[in-house]
């Protein structure tokens, strides 16, 4: 990869839930809510990287939006494992910072690329 930082924390995310998920599977038997976590978690990297090869403006955005939207379901599915004793906190705070980070920075990218549409009407 190179020099994209959202597409790279991304990434590096997605490994993480998938890792998740394998120790949810192995150690925790659970495999309800791990898959919903590794759908959600997964998918935010590859809305960004479809958004990255968009054919517009709108199409950069609609990616970075649906990006954003995986990025807080994932967020939803830690909490529920982190309170309903699959996740140490030690665990949850760790994976949960990644993805506060991630989203953060969705955000401002979503809110940037908007206003920058908005101002051009």
């Amino acid at each position: 990869m190179n020099d994209n930082i959202v597409r790279d924390k991304s990434f590096a995310f997605a490994i993480r839930i998938v890792r998740l998920c394998q120790y949810l599977k192995d150690d925790k038997n659970e495999y309800v809510l791990s898959k919903q976590l590794l759908r959600s978690g997964t998918s935010i990297g590859a809305n960004i990287v479809e958004a990255l090869d968009g054919v517009s403006r709108n199409d950069f955005l609609n990616k970075m939006g649906i990006s954003l939207k995986e990025c807080s379901e994932t967020l939803y599915w830690i909490e529920l494992l982190y309170q309903t004793d699959y996740l140490t906190q030690t665990q949850y705070d760790s994976i949960r910072s990644d993805g506060l980070e991630l989203r953060k920075i969705l955000a401002s990218i979503t809110k940037t690329k908007k206003d920058s549409r908005d101002t051009r009407r």
